[in-house]
């Protein structure tokens, strides 16, 4: 009897930011739940391939240098593809150059979203909105199964046995007390707590906890002018010290990781590690807040006219009063931890 031909692989593509490619890991498990045998690949922008490079589901990593040589490095990118030989290409996100690389693919089959400018080349175009209730993760499932059934498949990542040892070794510096962590930065300023309102958590938190700072390299020196200016003891500037992973098993191993509308706030939900999220100029509407077990959201009690003010955010606030920051207060954050605090905690790690 003869052996049926292997699976073509499949591609998926999301080019933006580190948070967006968390996210996309959804697929990958959903992907490997229904048909385990085809190999799927990835394309990132580079300086995100650290999240996906050794995924038990992930076959190769393709790398988009948008930096350097962009569009050069994209025309070396669609031959690539189309020497693949991918049975399916699934573009996650609505630009015009990765719209490009599936349009002409080569695969037989080619989806994305509507949005996307180059969408009429697709075989199956994909409505893209806002929906109440309606999470990203949602949305980019409808790619695969246009009415994805069952409860929402969850984001996840596999930290490395190397980042679970450098999460244990951050983790060490408490000695053995609880912690928490706080990420409290964010690309966008108005997605971005303030450090004020950062500073009154930090001197209001339990003395029995030490506190790690999270952040990439670029978020090292605020880290550390926050930590100067709460003066409180037991507080660890980790900011550029672990990688995404690492970060994210330390993470894992925290009483509450307090967040912004942010990639951090991914990166707990991938892990499934208990959750603050402080929403400021956004709103969870967007769909894109925390999946964790343990999620909860802290935001302005009352509703102001101006806020959302955009999906992103700003560099500032366009009022100029950024009310839907300094409007929170410090008691909401608190009242989170205090839940948090009854549930067990897991070992960073492990």
């Amino acid at each position: 009897m003869p052996q049926s031909a292997p699976p073509a692989p499949i591609l998926l593509i999301q080019t933006a930011f580190i948070g967006d490619v968390i996210l996309a890991t959804a697929l990958l498990e959903r992907l490997h739940a229904t048909e385990p045998a085809t190999p799927v690949d990835v394309l990132v922008r580079r300086g995100n391939e650290g999240l996906v490079q050794g995924h038990p589901h992930v076959r190769r990593v393709l790398i988009w240098d948008k930096k350097a040589g962009k569009y050069a490095g994209l025309w070396r990118l669609l031959q690539q593809i189309r020497a693949a030989g991918y049975g399916r290409v699934y573009n996650l996100q609505r630009f015009a150059s990765t719209g490009l690389l599936t349009a002409f693919s080569g695969a037989p089959e080619r989806v994305g979203f509507d949005k996307n400018p180059l969408s009429r080349l697709f075989t199956r175009r994909v409505p893209h909105g806002f929906v109440p209730g309606l999470h990203e993760v949602g949305r980019n499932l409808m790619l695969l199964e246009p009415q994805p059934e069952g409860p929402l498949t969850r984001p996840r990542l596999y930290p490395t046995p190397a980042d679970e040892a450098a999460a244990a070794q951050a983790a060490g510096q408490a000695q053995g007390r609880p912690y928490l962590c706080i990420a409290p930065t964010s690309v966008w300023f108005t997605k971005q707590f303030p450090r004020a309102q950062w500073v009154k958590l930090l001197r209001a938190l339990p003395a029995q906890y030490t506190v790690f700072l999270l952040g990439g390299p670029p978020d090292t020196a605020e880290c550390q002018a926050l930590l100067d200016e709460a003066g409180r003891p037991g507080v660890v500037n980790l900011s550029g010290k672990l990688s995404l992973l690492a970060s994210a098993a330390l993470m894992r191993g925290a009483v509450l990781n307090y967040v912004n509308d942010s990639a951090p706030m991914h990166l707990a939900s991938a892990v499934d590690a208990p959750t603050c999220a402080v929403f400021c100029s956004t709103v969870p509407y967007f769909g894109f807040g925390p999946l964790s077990s343990f999620a909860r959201i802290v935001q302005l009690p009352e509703e102001l006219e101006c806020r959302p003010c955009g999906l992103h955010g700003y560099p500032k606030c366009p009022l100029g009063h950024f009310h839907c920051a300094h409007g929170i207060q410090t008691s909401q954050l608190l009242a989170v931890l205090a839940e948090a605090e009854q549930r067990p905690v897991q070992a960073a790690g492990r």
